[in-house]
């Protein structure tokens, strides 16, 4: 495995970034195909031993259960020093809540609220990345940015970073933390695939001029493009949000998923490997965040890492995207 950059930071990441929110208690959902720490644990395991080394995680995901299976596995069979953990901040934890007053969100309470309470269930004393998983639309960015700069003072996080949101949002954040001395973002976790490519008009070339390491999420569109167009999964029926991303009935997209799939029969190879080949191929690209709940994904996902595509196969790839309306900012 060979690591790289975060951005402009010295912090070196692998290329790819195991998803958690596959790992929580199905008992506290709201997903029921997510996996209990039993069956979690296998799957971190082949991940360190895989060589990946960069985990990203998020205070909301399975009502907190996410951060505390991920930071106990990460205590037993990993060094601290030797690992990047990466949560989020924003969502609301738990359901019960919903309604209460500072529960959620990005002022200054819910930020020191968020990290405390998720550095207590990762068991650690600080998080490597800390990202707003969200941009709150309640709360003015001076604000976030100066509690997420003090987070980084007092020791409990490393860097920071942003999610899913509008490129002239993220630009004026950056230019507030370069005017106020304040903390700068290092990286954006946003939605990209073959599927939905619309980052590639702002948010890829602001991310590239600006020295920000990009870490999508969702690069292999919930798994559509690993499967016959009309194959469904587990996951798919019970994915309310997953369901809003992604037309499936668009003639357009279903084209594309065929050229994946044949792209992958000419090389011999599953259909993740190819297209997670094309994320990985775009300069802009740090380090896909990939969704796992068995190791052989992992397998396919660090295969994928060998496969360069022709000028021609990335051509074949592209050529029946049509432009989407944006998703994924919600």
């Amino acid at each position: 495995m060979k690591y790289r950059r975060l951005g402009r930071t010295g912090l070196q990441v692998s290329p790819l970034c195991l998803g958690c929110m596959t790992f929580g208690d199905p008992e506290r959902g709201p997903h029921s195909w997510t996996l209990d720490e039993e069956r979690s644990r296998p799957v971190i395991r082949h991940a360190l031993e895989a060589g990946i080394n960069f985990f990203d995680t998020a205070n909301s995901y399975s009502a907190g259960s996410s951060e505390e299976i991920v930071g106990r596995a990460l205590k037993d069979l990993a060094r601290r020093d030797e690992v990047v953990i990466a949560t989020k901040v924003f969502g609301l934890v738990n359901p019960a809540d919903s309604g209460r007053a500072n529960s959620a969100g990005l002022s200054r309470k819910a930020i020191f609220q968020a990290i405390d309470a998720s550095l207590r269930r990762l068991g650690t004393d600080y998080v490597d990345l800390y990202q707003i998983h969200r941009w709150d639309y309640e709360t003015p960015i001076e604000e976030t940015l100066e509690a997420l700069h003090d987070v980084v003072k007092a020791g409990k996080a490393r860097y920071i970073g942003a999610s899913s949101m509008f490129a002239w949002q993220f630009a004026k954040a950056l230019h507030v933390a370069e005017a106020n001395g304040w903390t700068r973002f290092v990286s954006m976790q946003n939605h990209l695939n073959l599927l939905y490519r619309e980052e590639e008009r702002e948010m890829l070339p602001l991310c590239a001029d600006e020295g920000i390491a990009v870490i999508p999420w969702s690069p292999l569109a919930r798994g559509r493009l690993t499967r016959d167009w009309d194959t469904g999964s587990a996951r798919e029926a019970s994915d309310a949000f997953g369901r809003n991303l992604y037309a499936k009935s668009a003639e357009a997209d279903k084209q594309v998923a065929e050229a994946v799939a044949r792209i992958a029969n000419a090389r011999g190879v599953p259909r993740a490997q190819v297209a997670l080949a094309w994320v990985m191929g775009k300069p802009e690209i740090t380090a896909p965040i990939i969704g796992a709940s068995k190791p052989e994904h992992l397998n396919d996902a660090v295969a994928a890492l060998a496969i360069a595509l022709s000028g021609e196969e990335r051509a074949e790839l592209e050529a029946s995207y049509i432009p989407h309306a944006v998703a994924g900012f919600e």
